[in-house]
């Protein structure tokens, strides 16, 4: 096998990088064949678990890997163990890995980078053996081809696609309950094991019986269906307005009421939420998603009839929020320091009022005036406060609060407008601490007001409540809360 280990990253011969096709030994070109049973080189396997690495190990010393998958914590550790163990080999070597060396071999990605001189003699992948099997061209819809280990958020199921590396049970499992999630009920996968051998299997089920065990190295997954998850509903979206007369008369200006509507329908939604510290509410989360998903809906209308318009679509928009985003986060995607969130909303402010240029006369410019009021107080002491007007804390925004509410004692009954002004002064502090607190004025709002009707409605359980006196009256409120919380 050589005189002893080179310079680890390095070797002292060529290094030649072969595949193994997907299946059995008999299967790759004769000159492949006799390149690995070649007694004058030294061949490394990444793994003897593939029908033409058992053949070959059968019929010459080979120095395989899958130990090093045991002993590493994380693959991409697995995968520069193997580079060097391929580097430290004195004379010829030939590194052999199942597929093709150039489709999902991340451990020949460093291979090359450290020998850019390396031969790589490519074969039969994995992906050809699945389009044969399944009988499709990638130049008629194109092809999207995903690591089961690393699937993408959003999954973009827009063309007919080929998961590899089910490598385990798990993984394979995890796989199917995200296509479950995004695809129609009922949808079917095809799932291709082992192929080029003996024991081939293929297998077409259902997404939600997908069968764990078939897990395994050669082990992969086409999912051809209509678009799903949020390119799915885009094209939903795109049809709705060439198909549907109510939604193919809508214009920007009739849908501005449903988009208000929904809004507000998410409100109501994100305040039946638990607190962050109690448990999850799961049925709370699926009005949530629900909601999302209707205000989803306004924003693409919008978007098709801009695009209809010739103005801009959905792409349009989302690139636009991502290079804003961008932009506005230089601390995440550029080299800015920050100590805290409010140094955040400082950045944010200044380089948004960068962006508007000149024309912004005011730091308070372009909050809208049509707002609900806490929204609009919340969103102008923000902006204030990113240039320090602002307290420093909770603590010192309470005795304010007090200020104000003995000024609005004072103007009880004498004055109408100064008692008004000085209850809007309770209402505006009030916010203020609110927002020391990283609590949403609305929100609270909203949950006070849920609280006091239902409490309520438990008073009126009890019995009519017209002829009460207050006294009877506060007892039932007692009672209410003590039942409803």
């Amino acid at each position: 096998m050589g005189d002893g280990p080179a310079t680890p990253g390095s070797t002292s011969g060529q290094l030649t990088i072969v595949g193994l096709g997907p299946g059995d030994f008999q299967r790759l070109p004769e000159a492949t064949r006799q390149r690995l049973l070649d007694p004058t080189v030294t061949v490394v396997v990444r793994t003897l678990r593939h029908p033409a690495a058992e053949e070959l190990a059968a019929s010459r010393p080979v120095i395989a890997c899958d130990d090093l998958y045991e002993t590493a914590e994380r693959f991409g550790d697995v995968y520069e163990a193997i580079a060097e163990r391929v580097l430290s080999n004195q004379g010829e070597t030939v590194y052999a890995v199942p597929g093709s060396p150039l489709v999902g071999e991340f451990a020949v990605r460093i291979l090359l980078e450290r020998e850019p001189d390396a031969e790589v003699i490519p074969s039969e992948s994995f992906l050809d053996a699945v389009l044969a099997e399944v009988g499709y061209d990638p130049f008629d819809r194109g092809l999207r081809i995903i690591n089961g280990h690393e699937l993408p958020t959003p999954l973009a199921l827009d063309a007919p696609t080929v998961i590899g590396h089910l490598d385990r049970p798990e993984i394979l499992a995890d796989v199917a309950s995200a296509l479950s999630r995004v695809l129609p009920e009922g949808a079917e996968v095809t799932l291709c094991v082992d192929l080029g051998t003996p024991d081939a299997e293929v297998l077409r089920v259902p997404v939600d019986e997908v069968p764990a065990d078939r897990a395994g190295l050669r082990t992969s997954m086409f999912v051809d269906t209509d678009p799903a998850g949020l390119i799915g509903v885009v094209a939903v979206s795109w049809r709705l307005r060439r198909e549907c007369p109510w939604d193919r008369k809508q214009t920007h200006q009739t849908l501005l009421r449903h988009l208000i509507e929904e809004t507000y329908e998410l409100a109501d939604a994100i305040a039946a939420l638990p607190a962050p510290e109690e448990e999850i509410d799961y049925v709370a989360y699926s009005d949530l998603e629900e909601e999302l998903g209707d205000v989803l809906l306004q924003v693409l209308f919008h978007s098709a009839i801009a695009a209809e318009n010739g103005a801009f679509d959905i792409d349009d928009v989302a690139t636009r929020l991502r290079e804003k985003l961008v932009r506005r986060h230089p601390h995440v995607f550029g080299d800015v320091e920050v100590a805290d969130a409010d140094e955040v909303i400082g950045n944010w402010e200044r380089i948004k009022a960068e962006e508007k240029g000149s024309g912004a006369e005011s730091l308070l410019d372009g909050v809208p005036a049509g707002l609900p009021g806490l929204d609009r107080a919340e969103k102008l002491q923000q902006r204030a406060a990113s240039v320090g007007f602002d307290w420093a804390a909770a603590e010192e925004v309470v005795p304010v609060l007090r200020r104000e509410v003995e000024e609005l004692e004072q103007a009880l009954g004498t004055d109408r407008e100064a008692t008004i002004d000085e209850a809007g002064d309770v209402l505006f502090t009030i916010v203020n601490l609110l927002r020391h607190l990283d609590v949403p004025a609305e929100l609270t709002m909203r949950r006070a007001v849920d609280r006091f009707e239902r409490r309520f409605r438990a008073m009126e359980e009890e019995g009519p409540l017209a002829g009460l006196t207050q006294d009877e009256l506060e007892e039932r409120w007692k009672r209410a809360k003590t039942i409803v919380g």
